[in-house]
């Protein structure tokens, strides 16, 4: 079973990094708004809606235990169950959500139900 190599899911500043103490379990890349958000690997799509602090939000579960999160989207162009491959556009990247303050994509990866660091795993430049 060989690891999985994952991608960045888009290119812009880091404004915020992951941090623990914090409970910022994401980076935060500040991009203009309708960039392209792309699938960070091959996986299918477990969740896509709207909530009122994170806006438009995507879900993407991959294999050995990986979920990628993707926040305040301004239009998502998968359904769920839909497969998706590493690379692909998912999204459109906005400021949709009461949190969130300018375009940027709020970006996590968790592994067996815990948020991992995404840099330890993703090159962002």
């Amino acid at each position: 079973n060989t690891d999985i190599v994952f991608t960045a899911p888009i290119k812009g500043e880091i404004t915020e990094n992951y941090n623990d103490r914090d409970k910022h379990f994401a980076i935060d890349i500040a991009v203009e708004k309708d960039t392209p958000v792309k699938a960070v690997a091959d996986g299918t799509v477990i969740f896509r809606g709207f909530t009122a602090d994170t806006g438009y939000v995507i879900i993407i579960e991959h294999n050995q235990g990986f979920i990628s999160v993707y926040k305040h989207n301004s239009t998502i162009f998968k359904e769920q169950g839909d497969l998706v491959k590493s690379g692909e556009v998912i999204a459109s990247a906005g400021s949709t959500g009461n949190l969130s303050t300018a375009s940027h994509l709020h970006f996590e990866l968790w592994n067996e139900g815990y948020p991992v660091n995404p840099a330890n795993y993703i090159n962002f430049n």
